[in-house]
């Protein structure tokens, strides 16, 4: 039986990094270097290889890509949580949704198309179906099914995780109100499951922020927060232009509260409100 070892050297190191660039766009800088020990050690025994450089040189050789996969799964960080950052969600409320409802009455839109570049297992899409629901039921002026929402992730396993919308006590404490969570989730034993009312307006696909958005469609508006953080500046460069060339004529971008477009692209807009920055395609 092979021995591997949980030892990293700067060689192998280097191996891994460009190879998870290259594969989904995360840059990893000399100080990560522990986080790609600690986090394919175990896919390194499991894969049956005796070093990092046997992982690597495995990864490489397999035509079926299901090793590459796993790789780029045990790097991603599925951090998450309900209306995460909150000010998204109230400018939402506030400005986008009351602006798409008017030009809904008026004719001039049949449907407000919404992307969640970033989904993980789906807290963020499902915020904002109920962003959309508690609009509705206040105001009147928009139905639910006059939104679409698109969520999308590099991992299967989230995916296939946001499909499901089953979630444990821990995962759905965090950020949740409790009126929303008496209002649009149903017990079951210890998991809490969202509503088919939410879940229906939410539609999930694998995509790696690498790959073509073209086949997205036209969106609105676009969430794609707390995701450049991982990547290099020319792929924070790329990303923004391909999401401004999906964007529909005054659509909206919203990036975490620690990104930024600045110094990266000049095709939209910052908008303030009393709660955050927001920004739309010029």
């Amino acid at each position: 039986m092979m021995r591997a070892t949980a030892e990293i050297d700067p060689n192998e190191f280097q191996l891994l990094r460009d190879y998870i660039e290259k594969n989904c766009g995360i840059y990893l800088s000399e100080e990560k270097m522990y986080l790609v020990c600690t986090r394919l050690t175990s896919l390194m025994v499991e894969s049956d290889c005796n070093s990092f450089a046997d992982l690597y040189h495995k990864a490489v050789a397999d035509t079926s890509l299901s090793l590459r996969d796993k790789i780029v799964e045990a790097i991603t960080t599925n951090e998450t949580l309900w209306f995460r950052d909150e000010s998204p969600f109230v400018i939402l409320d506030e400005e986008l949704l009351r602006e798409f409802a008017k030009e809904i009455a008026s004719g001039r839109r049949s449907k407000i198309k919404i992307w969640c570049a970033a989904c993980s297992t789906g807290q963020e899409p499902y915020s904002i179906a109920m962003t959309v629901r508690e609009f509705a039921r206040k105001e009147g002026t928009l139905k639910p099914e006059q939104v679409e929402i698109l969520g999308t992730d590099i991992s299967s396993t989230v995916i296939y995780l946001a499909k499901a919308g089953r979630y444990d006590p821990l995962a759905i404490s965090r950020g949740l109100p409790e009126d929303l969570k008496k209002r649009y989730f149903e017990r079951d034993g210890k998991v809490w499951v969202i509503k088919n009312e939410i879940k229906k307006m939410v539609t999930y696909h694998k995509l790696n922020l690498q790959g073509n958005f073209f086949q997205l469609g036209n969106q609105d508006v676009v969430f794609c927060r707390n995701v450049l953080i991982y990547f290099s500046n020319g792929f924070k460069k790329d990303i923004l232009k391909r999401i401004a060339r999906i964007l529909n004529p005054n659509g909206y971008l919203f990036l975490g509260a620690s990104e930024s477009i600045f110094n990266f692209t000049d095709e939209y807009q910052m908008l303030k409100h009393t709660m955050g920055l927001y920004y739309k395609r010029i």
